[in-house]
């Protein structure tokens, strides 16, 4: 992709189901990142007035304007973007039959046409993992069989409802000689989804695994 435009209106068909428009940004994101440094762990989305608040050096507020940039884009096309900065993360259960955080190999899911797009401007970046290395939690048999004992019932409709109630259905382990591709700093991506009808699979992807007071910068929508 060569533009916004062009990563926002190209059909995702014929097996593509991702896409993404490589990009250098000019700007200082590690001094933003610096500058919204907070003790708590998790996730804070950031508003224009606080990003415009911070005390930054000229390539820091280069940053900012870059950021909020890609904001306006995808707010202009009736999309819903978030700004998020992000302070390590929580895990699900180590010991859960299946994780369903985003740091698990997972896809996203709308009732609707829909697509995720994601851009990372600081810190590790996300990860992308193709469709035909990947095998879904759920039909794993050992691990179906744990769910199913969870669940109380017989592998029918109402086990499926139950799989795709928790997102179990969603996630992912990757095959054996697998190799994921980062998503990289800076480029914007636009991912398939799973919802009704979608002609192509859904973009199997993940957060990367952070610890306590391990930050990023990121877009999402």
């Amino acid at each position: 992709m060569a533009s916004f435009a062009e990563l926002v209106e190209t059909p995702l068909r014929d097996g593509v189901n991702a896409l993404c428009w490589p990009r250098a940004l000019p700007g200082d994101f590690a001094e933003v990142a610096a500058r919204l440094a907070r003790g708590e762990e998790g996730i804070h989305a950031l508003d224009e007035a606080e990003l415009r608040a911070l005390p930054l050096s000229a390539g820091g507020r280069l940053a900012v304007d870059a950021m909020l940039a890609d904001f306006r884009l995808l707010r202009d096309r009736q999309l819903d973007p978030v700004l998020n900065y992000l302070n390590g993360g929580e895990h699900d259960d180590p010991h859960a039959i299946v994780a369903t955080d985003v740091f698990s190999w997972h896809a996203d899911r709308a009732p609707v046409p829909a697509d995720t797009y994601l851009c990372t401007y600081f810190g590790r970046t996300s990860e992308g993992l193709r469709n035909e290395e990947a095998v879904r939690r759920v039909d794993d048999p050992a691990t179906r069989a744990r769910l199913l004992e969870l669940h109380g019932g017989a592998d029918d409709e109402g086990f499926r409802a139950f799989l795709a109630d928790h997102c179990y259905d969603l996630h992912y382990s990757a095959a054996p000689g697998a190799q994921p591709f980062s998503f990289g700093h800076f480029n914007l991506w636009r991912i398939a989804i799973a919802y009704p009808g979608n002609p192509v699979p859904p973009c199997i992807h993940r957060a990367p695994a952070t610890s306590a007071g391990e930050t990023r910068l990121l877009l999402i929508s």
